[in-house]
């Protein structure tokens, strides 16, 4: 069986700081995975190194099978954390650069989606707010028919009532061949759509487990268990 994400005893060091530590993991199809740690716990690390933007100091990382390259870049559409998009750019043109760049991207979806948002495709991204950018991004990254979504602080930036409507967008466009790993400290936020959690901290793996899991035996939701575990 080919998953979607695999690690195997990765470790990625930055000088004396091992931002990951021997982690071992597989991810299923079909799922979306809460990605969990306190800041510095190296969940950005694990998205970028599942991204093909950093190379692992030592171990293995595998996407549907396949090592990151030019074969796994068709596989996997990123949200990073922060603004990529050039600011003179119209969202329209947005469009045009997904569509050029990305052979799975489904415009029709991504125009969709932005109606749903009212978000005018003819406004220039500087001219949009911060919240607002956020949005565009995230549809650009889900309109596209990808195996391995990761998604960083996705609804970071954002209102309680249009978090509602990301969580329901990232839901309902990804298929039941892929995988969507979801970053975030808005634990109480994601937690009705998770089906996995993966704590990380101080780069080392604590926990892999089901959402129902964590709340059957321990008798708690996933941010009450969160927070005990992670206790200052």
């Amino acid at each position: 069986m080919a998953y979607n994400l695999e690690c195997t005893a990765l470790t990625k060091s930055f000088g004396t700081i091992r931002a990951l530590d021997n982690v071992n993991l597989q991810l299923e199809k079909g799922k979306i995975i809460g990605l969990l740690g306190p800041n510095g716990s190296g969940k950005t690390t694990l998205l970028k190194a599942a991204a093909g933007l950093l190379t692992p100091t030592t171990g293995q990382i595998l996407i549907g099978g396949h090592q990151p390259g030019e074969e796994t870049k068709a596989m996997v559409s990123y949200l990073p954390d922060r603004n990529y998009l050039n600011n003179s750019m119209k969202v329209s043109e947005t469009l045009d650069l997904f569509e050029d760049f990305y052979t799975d991207f489904d415009r029709a979806k991504a125009e969709a989606m932005l109606d749903s948002l009212h978000i005018d495709r003819s406004q220039k991204y500087k001219s949009l707010s911060k919240g607002t950018k956020e949005k565009v991004q995230l549809v650009l990254v889900m309109a596209r028919r990808a195996r391995l979504y990761l998604l960083d602080e996705p609804i970071g930036g954002v209102d309680p009532a249009t978090r509602d409507y990301i969580l329901n967008t990232i839901v309902s466009n990804y298929a039941e061949d892929a995988t969507v790993v979801i970053s975030t400290h808005l634990i109480t936020d994601i937690e009705p759509v998770l089906d996995e959690v993966l704590f990380l901290k101080y780069g080392q793996l604590v926990l892999h487990s089901t959402a129902d899991q964590i709340r059957e035996e321990h008798g708690k939701s996933v941010d009450e268990y969160f927070r005990e575990v992670f206790r200052c």
